[in-house]
């Protein structure tokens, strides 16, 4: 049985990650994605109205930002891991089973985010300061969806016998570690720091008279460094350039932009800040 004969605690992974609807299939994956975005939508909503703007806003911005972010999170993950596709005795169709696993979160930013900008454009709203709305919904919305890797058994770090250690079936585990069973729980310890991003978030937000995008960019520059211990621990197959995961670089990348973006000069929120669509923010006012 592994490791877990000499430990006395550890968390069990799921029995099943799918149900059955008569021919249907119910994917606990999906449904932990879909709650993740119901539960953004619902915050940034509220968010949203605070501020001044109409919620109805963000249900139309939400059909441009979900089908874009599920399609950039799939592209990303199938460019950066080609070979899981792609090849000799590869099924290239599989790339399309997202139910499976294997969102990146960088090609649903990446990409949500310009149907973000598209939707703004079009209804006049200043995309800064949608990002300082939606921030906190994003990062409960990455709280709740990493459960969904849980019950698919994937991206688990390496072994432990610590007492918070998830015990993984035989046929999900590593063939260099077949023989143990308990790994470190990494999805758990990225949904415990995305909710405490929330909640630094909303505290800021509350307590911090912030100029535009600048609560965005507090998210960005904080998740990427949760993201690059959580990449430390994981196990499962990467691509590596120098040294470091793809993702590892990635999150570098974005956390030095969002750095940079903190960093420049900027005063607090003034009067023209406080309005939530270009319109109103005057003709010198850009997004």
């Amino acid at each position: 049985m592994g490791n877990d004969l000499v430990v006395l605690a550890y968390l069990p992974s799921p029995s099943q990650g799918v149900w059955w609807l008569g021919p249907f299939p119910i994917r606990a994956y999906a449904l932990c994605i879909i709650a993740g975005i119901v539960a953004a939508i619902w915050l940034t909503r509220r968010r949203w109205a605070a501020r001044g703007g109409d919620p109805e806003d963000i249900l139309d911005i939400a059909l441009w930002v979900v089908p874009f972010g599920v399609v950039g999170g799939r592209l990303y993950h199938v460019i950066t891991d080609p070979e899981l596709y792609f090849g000799p005795g590869r099924d290239p169709v599989r790339a399309l089973y997202i139910w499976d696993g294997g969102l990146g979160i960088w090609g649903a930013v990446i990409l949500g985010g310009i149907g973000a900008w598209l939707c703004c454009r079009r209804r006049g709203i200043n995309v800064w300061d949608l990002g300082d709305a939606i921030a906190p919904g994003l990062a409960v919305a990455q709280a709740i969806g990493r459960w969904g890797n849980y019950f698919n058994q994937e991206l688990f770090g390496g072994p432990t016998g610590l007492p918070w250690a998830l015990r993984i079936d035989e046929a999900h585990r590593p063939a260099d570690t077949a023989s143990v069973a308990l790994y470190h729980p990494t999805f758990l310890y990225e949904s415990l720091w995305d909710i405490g991003l929330a909640v630094l978030l909303l505290w800021i937000d509350k307590r911090r008279n912030l100029s535009r995008g600048r609560l965005c960019a507090i998210y960005v520059a904080v998740y990427t460094v949760g993201r690059a211990g959580v990449e430390a621990l994981r196990v499962d197959h990467a691509n590596h350039f120098l040294g470091l995961r793809l993702n590892d670089w990635t999150s570098l990348i974005v956390f030095l932009v969002a750095l940079a973006f903190l960093l420049r000069p900027s005063g607090t929120r003034t009067a023209e800040d406080t309005s939530v669509t270009e319109a109103a923010s005057g003709p010198g006012e850009k997004s």
